[in-house]
């Protein structure tokens, strides 16, 4: 087998192209969680606790050069290290949604595979059970 077919057979085979459909999807569905966070829960995160802007919620590792904004891009643009915790609190409630969704969906997915499960075989009819009786009983 040549190396060409051999590629063409592992790129056309169903898990090479469902992981494929995976990833895309995955992405997708990452941005819309993306968007979720930052433009719905964390908006009103910051309104009940009182206006916290979490994307600049960080703390200097370093002097900040006088005249720089101290909001967290302006200070990394000016080279300051930085402790970030409001960015990570985002990102971490980002994964904790994504998460959920993922649990859920496999959780779905689990329950309808058992639905599928094949049913108990049906009971033997009463004429056999009879006839395997006498068989039985001719033997001994």
């Amino acid at each position: 087998m040549s190396f060409m077919s051999e590629f063409k057979e592992f790129a056309v085979k169903g898990n090479a192209l469902d992981l494929a459909v995976g990833v895309i999807i995955g992405a997708a569905f990452g941005k819309i969680v993306d968007s979720i966070v930052n433009d719905l829960i964390m908006p009103l995160a910051s309104t009940l606790f009182g206006g916290l802007d979490f994307t600049n919620m960080f703390i200097a590792l370093g002097s900040v050069p006088q005249g720089v904004v101290m909001t967290l891009a302006e200070v990394k643009k000016a080279g300051v290290p930085v402790f970030a915790y409001g960015n990570f609190l985002t990102i971490l409630l980002n994964f904790i949604i994504l998460a959920f969704i993922v649990f859920m969906l496999v959780r779905q997915i689990n329950r309808l595979k058992k639905a599928k499960a094949p049913a108990a075989p049906p009971a033997t009819p009463e004429d056999v059970v009879l006839l395997r009786e006498i068989r039985d009983s001719l033997r001994k």
